[in-house]
């Protein structure tokens, strides 16, 4: 199986809980589908933006919502004891028992 890592820093001078980064998460998601809606042309409005500009848009507001999720596993980890690894273990467990990946 092939694996990429994609590794995203804690946060620094953020202390967020599991509601705020719940609706922090929601929040990024809104913005993404929003790009992604500029993107097919479904706001109804026209875009000066190239395809390019987009596409760059939409992987920007996406990287939002990967942080986002990432610092919610961080507060999984930190305040509920989470044990992060084993639950991504786990996860990949599941995703090979689903054949979307092969071991």
């Amino acid at each position: 199986m092939k694996m990429k890592t994609l590794t995203l820093p804690r946060l620094d001078r953020l202390s967020p809980t599991l509601e705020s980064t719940a609706l922090k998460l929601m929040e990024e998601t809104g913005e993404l589908a929003q790009a992604i809606g500029k993107f097919r042309g479904m706001n109804g409005e026209e875009t000066t933006a190239t395809d390019a500009e987009v596409r760059e848009r939409i992987a920007s507001e996406l990287l939002d919502v990967a942080q986002t999720a990432v610092t919610m596993m961080f507060v999984m980890e930190e305040r509920y004891g989470v044990h992060i690894e084993s639950v991504v273990e786990k996860h990949v467990k599941k995703l090979e028992e689903r054949r979307y990946l092969t071991k």
